[in-house]
């Protein structure tokens, strides 16, 4: 067997894929009498400065001999990637052997770079330790993805899957041409095997990307056989390719456990904490809030692109305990989902006289109460019970502020109730 790792050969302003390169390689391996087992589309840490849009780096596993492969991935990333932009780093990785037996060192490499920012030196002694071909272009900064991307089958803990059609070449960089209504109808087929592939709440079809490049639509899910008849359901202009990958998507492999006064920016935590300040609608319809306490203090903020959910985050009060999710950044931790543990239903407020039922006002510091009308008294602020429009579970963002990684809430397997966004 080999491995093929592929990354950095997109562009954000230019457009291409490294999804759609892989694919192509993958069919000119077919092409070349090779069969091919399966490819990897591995997302690895959403803080790194450097990504495209999701950090997407690819694997493909084959019966190709190494040297073959190599050549013939080489030739394809060198005519087809990007480097006319100067931020387009391509990568490429050839590994020969079991994708189920590479060397642990290598393996360890890939779970790391889902949350950490790993060097291109690093990732070059390991390629040297290893005897795994390389090459590099504009810099190759690319290595590091498609390392990770070779070691990611026995990294992943958890896999899920994508469908990504593919438009005519002809047609890149034109408007896409999907009817919506077919997509909310095919996506409402196989829910909630196949998730994110709308937003009911805007109205969005979020599997249908706007930006410039080969991409039609991609369908994700848990079941393959699910995501392809959903495809199948799909109206659109068509399609010159459709390719199932194997992902990490929606999984949360990126967060780390961790506690409040030990997160370091650019990387994703999951953390326990008690709101500390409430929350706070500033310009732009950002909301933030503070949990923590004393010295160990963390703000964390649901920002505009995130919409109703900001709503579910404007609810909580202080004294509510949380389990918050997200990548920290310039000390802000960006929520992901939150949980709420337990919600704090006491307010205190001024009593009310016993005789005319009016609030009471303060007699002065450390004297109580005093009705004005009445002349009755009472020492302490009164305890009410307050309805919340928050239960206890997991909150999360809509579909289309989801990150590729995040996990769906729909997905189960977490400690608590659920409200799923669809």
């Amino acid at each position: 067997m080999t491995v093929v790792g592929i990354d950095d050969t997109d562009s954000r302003m230019r457009g291409m894929c490294t999804t759609h390169l892989a694919s192509e390689v993958a069919d000119a391996l077919v092409a070349e009498g090779a069969s091919v087992d399966r490819l990897l589309l591995v997302r690895l840490n959403p803080a790194i400065e450097h990504k495209t849009r999701g950090n997407a780096a690819l694997a493909i596993h084959t019966d190709c001999d190494p040297e073959q492969t190599f050549e013939l991935a080489r030739e394809r990333i060198g005519n087809l990637s990007e480097t006319d932009d100067p931020n387009t780093q391509p990568g490429l990785v050839v590994a020969p052997g079991d994708p189920a037996e590479l060397p642990s060192a290598v393996v360890e490499f890939a779970r790391r770079a889902v949350g950490e920012h790993l060097a291109l030196e690093e990732a070059l002694v390991l390629l040297d330790e290893a005897g795994y071909s390389h090459r590099g272009w504009a810099g190759g900064r690319g290595r590091i993805g498609a390392l990770a991307a070779v070691g990611a089958h026995r990294a992943l803990s958890e896999r899920t899957y994508e469908l990504i059609a593919y438009r005519e070449r002809e047609r890149w960089g034109t408007p896409r041409e999907v009817d919506p209504d077919s997509v909310f109808a095919a996506a409402e087929t196989e829910y909630p095997d196949v998730w994110d592939t709308v937003d009911r709440g805007t109205g969005d079809t979020v599997c249908v990307p706007r930006t410039p490049g080969p991409v039609l639509y991609g369908i994700r899910g848990d079941d393959p056989g699910a995501i392809g008849r959903v495809a199948e359901r799909i109206e659109s202009e068509p399609v010159a390719r459709r390719t199932l990958f194997v992902t990490n998507q929606g999984t949360d492999a990126h967060l780390r456990e961790g506690t409040i006064g030990a997160v370091e920016n650019d990387h994703a935590y999951r953390l326990d904490g008690t709101v500390s300040n409430p929350p706070e609608t500033r310009r732009g319809g950002h909301v933030f809030l503070e949990i923590g306490e004393g010295d160990d203090r963390l703000r964390c903020a649901a920002f505009e692109p995130t919409k109703r959910f900001r709503d579910r985050v404007r609810a909580l009060r202080m004294g509510d305990r949380l389990t918050v999710c997200g990548e920290v950044s310039e000390g802000t931790l960006k929520l992901e989902k939150f949980a709420v543990r337990e919600l704090n239903r006491i307010e205190y407020r001024n009593p009310r006289c016993p005789d005319c039922g009016r609030s009471m006002e303060s007699a002065g510091r450390g004297q109580g109460y005093r009705c004005r009308r009445c002349g009755t008294s009472a020492e302490r602020k009164a305890e009410i019970e307050v309805d919340r429009d928050l239960d206890r579970g997991w909150y999360e963002v809509p579909p289309t502020a989801r990150r590729h990684v995040a996990k769906p809430l729909v997905r189960g397997g977490f400690d608590g109730p659920v409200h799923p966004e669809r």
